[in-house]
């Protein structure tokens, strides 16, 4: 209709291949000077393999691995958990960073993504490191949460699932992983959007999922159980540590 305008989706918004920060240049310094020499060369080939996906708009960002790899090692992670696979690269990078006898639950609904990624978990000897569920996350959780040995026993865990869950993951996650454990949320600042005071030129989807997050970022932020750092790393990062 003459007159009107296109909204903006989340295709729109990642194309400036910035990340969060306004500088394209800013952003490639980082990846060139800081990530990319210490990436794994199965986890380069993944990444790269993943962005030929028709879906490759879901791939973890590469700048997020370190700060998930630093962490798990700073916890001594041994017990770990992820929603939300897709091909798996940040769930390889998990891999990587556990010890030979560490485990990772990995749940998704679509297995045949994970397939993909699955000959870089192979050859990368890891593979016995991942216990993968097909299924949606709150089914899991609540089955877990049946046996009272698993309250407080993950040291870890990484919510890149289905958005409008993510407050009913933290209710679960939050008795699940031990005190002084570490729960990550990706995709928390959303583009960007969840700054802006008018979002009327976002699509119907886009503006559902930035009230979606705004909502859940003031819930964490006001969480007593936790201390949250909110990274601007990827589409933002918010790491939660379990206090009590």
């Amino acid at each position: 209709m003459e007159g009107t305008s296109k909204k903006l989706s989340v295709f729109d918004l990642s194309k400036s291949g910035s990340g969060l920060l306004q500088s394209k240049e800013l952003y490639q310094y980082i990846l060139n000077t800081s990530v990319y020499p210490n990436e794994a060369e199965v986890l380069k080939e993944l990444r790269e393999v993943t962005a030929t996906h028709p879906r490759c708009l879901m791939l973890s960002a590469a700048d997020e691995g370190p700060v998930m790899s630093m962490l798990l090692k700073l916890v001594n992670a041994k017990k770990t958990i992820e929603i939300g696979v897709y091909t798996g690269y940040s769930l390889l990078v998990t891999a990587l960073a556990l010890p030979k006898d560490g485990k990772v639950i990995a749940i998704d609904v679509d297995r045949s993504l994970f397939e993909i990624g699955l000959p870089f978990f192979k050859r990368a000897g890891v593979e016995h490191k991942v216990e993968f569920i097909e299924s949606m996350g709150l089914p899991v959780l609540d089955k877990l949460l049946e046996d009272p040995k698993n309250e407080g026993s993950f040291d870890y865990a990484f919510v890149d699932a289905d958005k409008s869950n993510y407050v009913n993951y933290h209710e679960r996650l939050v008795k699940l992983v031990k005190v002084g454990g570490i729960i990550l949320y990706d995709n928390t600042l959303w583009s960007g959007t969840v700054a802006w005071e008018d979002d009327s030129s976002l699509d119907e989807e886009m503006q559902r999922l930035r009230n979606i997050f705004v909502d859940l970022n003031k819930k964490l932020a006001s969480d007593s159980r936790i201390q949250i750092s909110q990274l601007p790393v990827g589409d933002g990062l918010t790491v939660c540590m379990r206090l009590h």
